[in-house]
């Protein structure tokens, strides 16, 4: 057994003093069956641990119904196996440009801003987690021959709040759920950030992309013992739907990793490898300076992050550089690059064979539908990623009067009368031609991805503050969900022959592979909407750019026959359906 600690100045290991060189890989944002060869990237660019965080809510979809929570331990076992020591980071906050910050839809329905403090219900419902979660930690700790070192608590918490009393309690929940291995927070180099979000007895870290000197300075002021550590060293960025694709030039961020191992830290490369955003798990965040508090910036599918290994396993020029500065504080020779995974043999078109409305889509696999003063929020009625079906009658005779969704969150599909009206937005709530009554009026509303950072995060999502004609609120609102994981059933939906009009609603094909292996799906004329290839659940697409294409991983792929379904939310911009096919990588 290994005995790991947080000595005065270093992190030390049976009483010898090691540096962590750590990278970020998030198992969920990885197939499992790539999980091997991106922990041999890992090593292979000179890292001899890995860190990842665990989002709740992928977890515990609704309270106390877990799914495939062994999905952390099996990551921890390949890990100890690619031999790289594990960071794990349960939150059960975890940012992460994950939806709702990883923290479940029902929970911050439920409790809204007392989520990530000492309220009771918040804690009670934290432990129930973490007893399901906790064990697949506890039992691979260092300590018990496994891989995992260290636990952090809680994730940026003096970027949200200052309950130094639900820290406290959080600290105990951990060790008294078995974690024996130091504990450390993470939180920006900032004095109200550090005050905020440290505990005492507990390693401090700090999160930063550049000027590592002045970060740790900052540190030492809080901490003026204890290794130094940069928990995030960011190494580029994620991109959002309707923006440019971020990157960071390759030297300049190798310079900057430089400076954070010159200054005798320990590191945890953010991201190492990013990954991809796949079942419409992306979050978003709120623009518009420092309070986060502005327009909503939905973020994209791909998790690329511009990292060192790119969203498809490959190496990048700033691998290279990485490869170069890590070698310096290598015990030895780096090991070789692992094979490259198979890539899509040939390019292949897909032939589209039927389609279905979305209403036919919501009768079949959506949920029950309520009747309501108010529209329900996409919380009340279950929804945690997906769309929400809303109707309400204009009540007549009356001249035209703007239709407004007031609060809306984030983007609806207006149709009056079975005619498509429109398409409003959160800042462009009032429908652009007046409704006259008696009328019925149906807005399908999609939610783009709940805020993961900042003082808005856990906002509901939906029709949130009512639906007006002119000033008068229309009540008898009635509603129905579908979720995205009842697609999991797509099967069941019944299809239709292709019309000629690319009209919104789901869609299937069929492919023939020959060469299966990792590939993109394109999808050239497709407006906005979610892709799955046999089963597995792509994410969203969105022709608002920058993303043009989805990432296919081979495994998902077979030889021969596949089945492709697209979810078309708006429509094709073609007379007919858009043309679908998949390339390599």
């Amino acid at each position: 057994m290994s005995d790991f600690r947080v000595g005065d100045t270093d992190f030390l290991l049976d009483g010898r003093p090691v540096r962590l060189l750590s990278g970020a890989l998030h198992y969920f944002r990885v197939h499992e069956a790539h999980w091997e060869h991106r922990l041999g990237m890992l090593r292979a660019m000179g890292l001899n641990c890995v860190e990842t965080y665990v989002p709740w809510n992928l977890h515990e979809p609704r309270p106390g119904s877990y799914e495939d929570v062994g999905a952390l331990g099996r990551f921890l076992d390949a890990a100890r196996a690619a031999g790289l020591w594990a960071i794990v980071r349960p939150g059960p906050y975890i940012c992460a440009e994950w939806e709702n910050g990883g923290l479940p839809h029902w929970l911050t329905g439920e409790l809204g801003t007392r989520a990530r403090t000492r309220d009771e219900r918040f804690l009670a419902h934290l432990e129930r987690w973490f007893d399901a979660l906790l064990p697949q930690v506890v039992e691979r700790q260092i300590d018990r021959g496994g891989p995992v070192l260290m636990v952090q608590a809680e994730n940026e918490y003096g970027s949200y709040g200052s309950d130094a009393e639900y820290l406290g309690r959080l600290v105990e929940l951990l060790r008294d759920k078995g974690v024996t291995v130091p504990l450390v927070t993470s939180d920006g180099p900032e004095d109200h950030m550090l005050s905020g979000g440290s505990i005492p007895g507990v390693l401090a870290t700090v999160n930063f992309g550049s000027q590592a000197r002045e970060a740790f300075e900052t540190l030492r002021r809080h901490r003026p013992e204890g290794p130094l550590m940069c928990m995030e060293f960011w190494c580029g960025w994620f991109d959002h739907w309707g923006a440019g694709h971020v990157t960071r030039d390759a030297q300049d961020a190798a310079a900057a990793l430089r400076e954070v191992l010159e200054c005798g830290a320990s590191v945890n490369i953010y991201m190492a490898h990013g990954g991809t955003n796949f079942a419409g798990w992306a979050g978003a965040n709120r623009g518009g300076g420092a309070l986060h508090d502005g327009p909503l910036e939905p973020d994209v599918t791909s998790y690329d992050y511009d990292a060192p290994i790119d969203e498809f396993g490959k190496p990048t020029d700033k691998f290279r550089r990485f490869r170069e500065v890590l070698a310096e504080y290598a015990e030895g020779p780096l090991p070789e690059l692992p094979p490259a995974p198979p890539r899509l043999g040939a390019a292949a078109d897909v032939t589209l064979t039927g389609r279905a409305s979305l209403d036919t889509v919501l009768e079949t696999l959506g949920g029950p539908e309520t009747a309501a003063p108010v529209p329900p929020t996409f919380e009340e009625l279950d929804v945690d990623r997906g769309l929400v079906r809303y109707a309400a009658t204009i009540p007549g005779p009356r001249q035209p009067y703007p239709l407004i969704a007031r609060g809306l969150r984030d983007l609806a599909v207006v149709y009056v009368d079975g005619e498509r009206a429109g398409v409003l937005a959160e800042g462009d709530e009032e429908l652009k031609e007046p409704v006259a009554g008696h009328a019925r009026v149906e807005l399908w509303v999609e939610s783009l991805g709940r805020v993961n950072y900042g003082p808005r995060s856990g906002e509901p999502k939906g029709i949130t503050g009512g639906l007006l004609h002119e000033r008068q609120y229309l009540h008898d609102v009635r509603a129905r969900g579908l979720r995205l994981d009842a697609l999991d059933d797509i099967g069941a939906v019944a299809l239709e022959p292709l019309g000629e009009d690319g009209a919104p609603g789901l869609y299937r094909g069929a492919v023939t592979v020959a060469g299966a292996g990792d590939a993109l799906l394109e999808l050239p004329g497709w407006t906005r909407g979610f892709a799955w290839v046999n089963g597995f659940n792509l994410g969203r697409y969105w022709s608002a750019g920058p993303q043009q294409s989805l990432y296919v991983p081979g495994p998902v792929l077979r030889e021969g026959d596949n089945e492709v379904w697209l979810l078309e939310l708006e429509g094709t911009d073609s007379a007919g359906p858009a043309a679908v096919r998949l390339v390599s990588v």
